[in-house]
């Protein structure tokens, strides 16, 4: 019998409200398919099966508010039988009142929320059902008000950022980037190829990030149980922005591995399906080290947060012309300042300027990414 446990979607989950389920008892799941959508404070978001089986009984009904960690479904193995298994009673869930039900959205509301930057599913429906409208949402954007999810958003950072700051002895670093060669070289990639497949320098950002974690793995993990864990695999976490405000870091899988044109196809896919609220549970699970860029529109650069339990983030300023000393003169050059919060419990000073070391070394040479 495999017992289906309500995962964790987040170091600042400890519980979750079933809003949907996606299968019934009978049903054949594989693994990675959908089988329920769970509210957490920041998003809805799918939850994926992690082993292939037959449903066998649900044990929590929609609405239900769980901790981390119950088991919210039973599923028989390859050989197991119906008849031979045993039922169980339902998970123990909150009470009514303390579960905040997502409302239903119209298609046309959800877009136009979009649009004006407003979090829909926040929206006081006036339709049937509580469903949220059109004109709910017009209301919304001419009031201004603010959002239960905006706050309750707000409340699951503070808790996650100031544990990070409580437990974390952070230590910071700069190294100051020039990008002229690799902006030249992206400039004359992108001439031949139509806009929508175009690269970012978030792209070579990302990439160079992720390569230099293989040469200085002990940034590539998390702090648990007093010692450092390896995480394996290169997948690193990339803080996003979201338009009514906030914000989630999702994974980006296999960052190493991936060429340059399906790391920037596969960025794109997760900062839109993000800002619209359609995660995935497999990218709400333990990065190895999260990337932060504010843009080309922010701060020269920015010294971040530790996302606990991992053990490093780097951050991106904004790319902008700098003064610059090129074989002993001085011009001018467009540049990066990239800064390494680290935890000093798993790592030192001197393997940090390494690690930024070698993003500087990766990015002079962007035809290797």
């Amino acid at each position: 019998m495999i017992e289906f446990k309500l995962p964790s979607l987040g170091a600042d989950m400890d519980y979750g409200t079933l809003l949907e389920w996606r299968i019934k008892p009978g049903d054949r799941v594989r693994r990675g398919q959908v089988v329920a959508v769970v509210d957490t404070a920041k998003a809805a978001v799918d939850v994926e099966a992690w082993q292939d089986g037959e449903v066998f009984q649900l044990l929590l009904e929609p609405g239900g508010k769980v901790p981390v960690g119950t088991v919210i479904a039973l599923l028989l193995e390859e050989g197991e039988s119906a008849q031979n298994a045993i039922r169980r009673p339902m998970a123990t869930a909150t009470a009514t009142s303390d579960v905040e039900e997502r409302p239903k959205v119209s298609p046309a509301a959800r877009r136009r929320a979009m649009e004006l930057g407003i979090d829909p599913e926040a929206v006081r429906g006036s339709g049937p059902h509580g469903v949220v409208t059109l004109e709910d949402v017009e209301r919304a954007s001419v009031s201004g008000a603010t959002t239960d999810r905006a706050d309750a958003m707000r409340q699951a950072i503070a808790l996650s950022m100031t544990r990070s700051k409580r437990e974390i002895p952070h230590y910071y670093l700069s190294e100051t980037i020039p990008l002229a060669g690799a902006l030249s070289w992206l400039q004359a990639l992108n001439a031949g190829l139509p806009p929508e497949q175009r690269l970012l320098p978030a792209a070579l950002l990302l990439k160079a990030v992720a390569l230099a974690l293989r040469e200085y793995p002990e940034f590539n993990g998390c702090w648990k149980n007093g010692r450092f864990e390896p995480v394996s695999g290169i997948h690193l976490g990339v803080a996003i922005s979201l338009r009514q405000g906030g914000l989630v870091a999702p994974i980006l899988r296999d960052v190493a591995d991936k060429p340059l044109a399906g790391l920037m196809a596969d960025l794109t896919d997760l900062v839109i399906r993000a800002r619209s609220g359609s995660l995935r549970s497999s990218e709400l699970g333990e990065a190895g080290l999260t990337v932060t860029s504010l843009g080309d529109q922010s701060a020269d650069a920015v010294f971040g947060v530790i996302y606990p339990p991992q053990v490093a983030l780097v951050g991106f300023g904004r790319i902008a012309e700098r003064p610059w000393v090129e074989n002993g003169d001085l011009c001018v050059r467009p540049t990066v300042t990239a800064c390494l919060a680290a935890d000093h419990r798993a790592n030192d000073g001197h393997s940090g300027a390494r690690l930024l070391g070698e993003v500087d070394r990766l990015l002079q040479d962007p035809e290797r990414l």
